[in-house]
C-alpha cells in the first residue's frame, strides 16, 4: 500500500463546508480578485485544474488533471534536502453557478492533519472574491516540534494562494 492508498488523516471530513470543528486552528481569508461573470470563469478556471497552486509555487502530481471528488494530489515544496512531499484527498467539489471551489483532506505523512477549502464566489453585487477556509493540527512529529516554523509556512502559503488569482 502506497501513501497514496490510505484514508484520510482526520475524522471531520467535510466541515469546511459548515462549522469549523473544535481541537484545530481555524483559518477563514477572503481577497477581492476583481469584477464580473469573466474574472469568476478565469479564477474558476485556474482554481479547478490545479494552477493556483502551481503558481503558489508548489509542484502538483495529480491523480486527475481537473479536480474532481476523490482526486488525490502530491503537493512538493522546497528543493533537494529541504523539499517537503505530501499528499491530500479532494473530499468535495462546488460546483454553483456563481461558486466553484474544492476542499481537500490531509492523508497519513502530511505535516499537518485537516483540510481545507479554496472556493471563487462571484457575488450579486458583481465582486468575485476567493476565500480559504481551513482547520488544521500538526499532523507528524516534526510539525509539533517545529510548530511556530510551521505556522509560518502555513500563512506563507496561504497568502501565496491568495495572490495566484
Amino acid at each position: 500500500m502506497t501513501l497514496m492508498d490510505h484514508p484520510l488523516s482526520y475524522p471531520e471530513v467535510g466541515a469546511t463546508a459548515g462549522q469549523l470543528p473544535d481541537g484545530y486552528e481555524h483559518l477563514v481569508v477572503h481577497r477581492v480578485i476583481g469584477h464580473g461573470e469573466s474574472t469568476f470563469n478565469r479564477a474558476a478556471e485556474r482554481l479547478m485544474s490545479w494552477q493556483v497552486h502551481r503558481a503558489a509555487g508548489l509542484t502538483v502530481t495529480a491523480t486527475t488533471a481537473r479536480v474532481e471528488p476523490g482526486s488525490r494530489v502530491r503537493l512538493r515544496l522546497g528543493r533537494h534536502l529541504l523539499r517537503i512531499s505530501f499528499a491530500c484527498q479532494v473530499v468535495y467539489v462546488v460546483e454553483e453557478e456563481r461558486r466553484r471551489g474544492f476542499a481537500y483532506g490531509t492523508l497519513p505523512g502530511h505535516p499537518e492533519r485537516g483540510e481545507e477549502r479554496f472556493c471563487v464566489e462571484w457575488r450579486d453585487d458583481d465582486v468575485v472574491v476567493f476565500t480559504l477556509t481551513a482547520f488544521s493540527r500538526p499532523g507528524t512529529w516534526w510539525s509539533r516540534a517545529g510548530a511556530p516554523i510551521s505556522r509560518r509556512l502555513q500563512q506563507r502559503y496561504t497568502r501565496r494562494y491568495l495572490q495566484a488569482l
